[in-house]
């Protein structure tokens, strides 16, 4: 692949972010679109982060963050790499977000950590149980800091909430509901690519197949490459639910599927997940993306149903009703800045641990701890029955 003249340039200037002082930590961004390219931007709102290397297969995704990155830090460029063990080579770089594909999350992270890298890592952590497993058991080795990006584990509304559960306001919560409404039925296929892709290297260790932009654009809704919606929305729901109860690992989940309707992908919309906890309460998981569009601050919603109260927590506010008072909550709590600013505060919480080398709100083991929900969800449509989660020989029982 041709490496542009301005790429080239600003690359050749990086060298220089990782000798500057105190408490400065340069970044590296695995995987530059949409949602790496937010994140990053999250990380630069930190006065002593530097980004100094960008890493995609994409060219338009690598060119424009590079051009977002430096930017944001007055110019100074980060260098360009087409290759992430090329990224996870340099010296320079302190710690990494890795914002790719999920089929691609349990090798780099894993390959980041043998690079002594610290990790911010979005979700859904990994595809598999045995995937899991193996990040798990590589946690437990590493010093390094890795962050899940679950950002309702640092998000104050939810701190709040668990608070409310813990302090018995509630009573005893036997179920909790959740939902979460919106499309994916209006999009069709993706048009051509805007400019060179390293197919090859996008696929990574799935078996090759003939380039298709739509499944580049819209990889999340193919079950090779991810677990669908349900998987992809689910691991927020499931770690939001597991926070505000203080749960851990499920002992069993059985899901329900409608058809797929979406004109590509091969991954249901419509998926209802019921999972059962040792700590006595179901957690329903209900998401439907053949629905209407919603605004995002009311595209999700969770009902946490006590023999006292029912406690309504969402995006941006918590309702607290009372046995005998359905109508107007005797608790609300707003967010103090909003959901957007949870993914600040995620953020701000790994830097810290990073500077600190602190344990992060979402380490891996949390992560995993939402994702093997989604998996025996999906696990459960495809062999027709209750998948039970076997905590002590950490596998699925068959």
């Amino acid at each position: 692949m041709t490496t542009s003249r301005r790429i080239f340039l600003m690359g050749a200037t990086g060298a220089a972010l990782h000798a500057l002082p105190g408490n400065r930590i340069t970044l590296g961004l695995v995987g530059a679109g949409n949602r790496g390219n937010f994140v990053m931007g999250v990380f630069q709102k930190d006065a002593d982060v530097r980004v100094g290397a960008v890493c995609d297969v994409y060219e338009p995704n690598l060119e424009r963050s590079l051009s977002t990155a430096a930017k944001a830090q007055g110019g100074v460029a980060a260098r360009a790499y087409r290759n992430y063990k090329e990224l996870l080579a340099d010296k320079s770089i302190d710690a990494v977000l890795i914002a790719t594909p999920e089929h691609w999350h349990h090798r780099m992270v894993l390959d980041a950590l043998a690079a002594g890298k610290d990790v911010y890592v979005e979700k859904p952590l990994c595809r598999t149980p045995e995937e899991g497993v193996e990040l798990m058991d590589a946690e437990k080795r590493t010093k390094q800091i890795i962050q899940v990006g679950m950002q309702r584990r640092s998000y104050d509304l939810y701190q709040e909430g668990r608070k409310l559960v813990a302090d018995g306001t509630l009573g005893a919560v036997h179920m909790v509901r959740s939902w979460w409404l919106n499309t994916q039925l209006e999009r069709g296929p993706t048009a051509k690519l805007d400019g060179p892709l390293d197919w090859k290297q996008w696929l990574g260790p799935l078996p090759e197949r003939p380039l298709d932009a739509s499944l580049f654009r819209r990889w999340r809704v193919y079950s090779d490459f991810a677990g669908g919606i349900v998987a992809d929305q689910g691991a927020h729901v499931y770690d939001g639910i597991h926070m505000l109860m203080g749960a851990g690992f499920p002992q069993a989940v059985t899901a329900a599927a409608g058809r797929v309707h979406a004109p590509v992908g091969n991954t249901p919309e419509s998926v209802v997940v019921t999972a059962e906890y040792a700590e006595d309460f179901i957690g329903v998981f209900t998401i439907n993306y053949a629905a209407m569009k919603y605004k995002s601050r009311y595209d999700q919603m969770n009902h946490l149903d006590g023999g006292k109260a029912r406690m309504d927590i969402g995006r941006e506010d918590l309702r607290v009703f009372l046995q005998g008072n359905e109508e107007t909550p005797a608790i609300e709590k707003k967010s103090a800045r909003g959901f957007g600013w949870a993914t600040d505060l995620h953020v701000q919480n790994f830097l810290e641990c990073v500077r600190t080398r602190k344990t992060p709100t979402a380490p891996v083991w949390l992560g995993f701890q939402a994702a093997i929900v989604t998996q025996l969800a999906n696990l459960s449509l495809k062999n027709g029955r209750r998948m039970k989660w076997n905590a002590t020989a950490r596998k699925v029982e068959v």
